[in-house]
């Protein structure tokens, strides 16, 4: 009998995708050479389809219902923006592109339905921009983080900044040297991510969680056991030289992006 498959570290790109989607309050759609910003107005089904919902009076459901056979084509993109107000805060935007058509109305206020039918997903972070598969995004589930995300990282931030800073004693300390703050960027169910700004440019360090949480309430469980690895390394007064922690704690920092200016 073959060994089980261990458990994925990292979300896949159509998981990413999906948690995009739930995070968005807003995104922008560009028609017929006009690019209009929704906040508010749209929702993404379980097989993440969007959808808008907009006055009938409105350029863009004036066009879909004028346009050949009822499609429009048309261009969507969602931007993530980080909760905390760390240095070049969009993490990340997702572009649809396909054709709007009408799936329905509002009797009691006269806004219609618009659904869009994609044709090609892409990805781009501030690293690479990546082609996402149609049927693995109808198959993917939003992080179960997702929506709570905001809150997890403003609270770090806010009322326990100390943490954030032990965490970094798991990185190696190289990446420290010249770092004249560390914020919190981004959590998901497999780990939090740190954001390191330097003078003139700024790299993120991944802490995977020793395991994986399935809601919100689990990550400070989480982040504790990541404190107790740090609390194993020594302090750092001064800049350190290039090497890392030997901690047997459950994780090990990893440096996960290239230098950003």
């Amino acid at each position: 009998m073959s060994a089980a498959a261990p458990p994925a570290a990292e979300a896949t790109l159509a998981e990413q995708t999906r948690s995009v989607f739930a995070r968005a309050v807003s995104l922008t759609v560009t028609t017929n050479g006009l690019r209009y910003d929704l906040v508010g107005l749209h929702s993404v089904n379980a097989r993440g389809q969007v959808r808008l919902r907009l006055p009938a009076d409105s350029l863009p459901a004036a066009h879909v219902a004028c346009a050949p056979r009822g499609a429009l084509a048309a261009l969507m993109e969602f931007t993530d923006i980080a909760p905390v107000a760390v240095r070049d805060r969009v993490r990340a935007r997702v572009t649809l592109s396909g054709r709007l058509t009408r799936s329905g109305q509002d009797a009691a206020t006269d806004d219609v339905d618009l659904r869009l039918d994609a044709a090609r997903v892409t990805l781009a972070t501030q690293e690479v921009t990546v082609k996402v598969a149609l049927d693995e995004l109808v198959l993917a589930r939003p992080d179960p983080l997702a929506i709570d995300e905001g809150s997890l990282l403003t609270h770090l931030t806010d009322a326990h900044q100390d943490a954030v800073t032990r965490l970094t004693r798991l990185a190696d300390p190289w990446l420290l040297h010249g770092a004249v703050r560390v914020l919190p960027l981004a959590v998901d169910r497999y780990g939090i991510t740190l954001r390191c700004e330097y003078a003139r440019n700024q790299r993120d360090l991944r802490l995977p969680f020793p395991a994986p949480v399935s809601e919100a309430s689990e990550v400070g469980e989480q982040i504790r056991l990541l404190l107790a690895a740090a609390q194993a390394c020594p302090r750092r007064r001064h800049p350190p030289a290039r090497q890392g922690c030997q901690s047997s704690g459950p994780a090990m920092a990893r440096s996960a992006t290239r230098w950003r200016r």
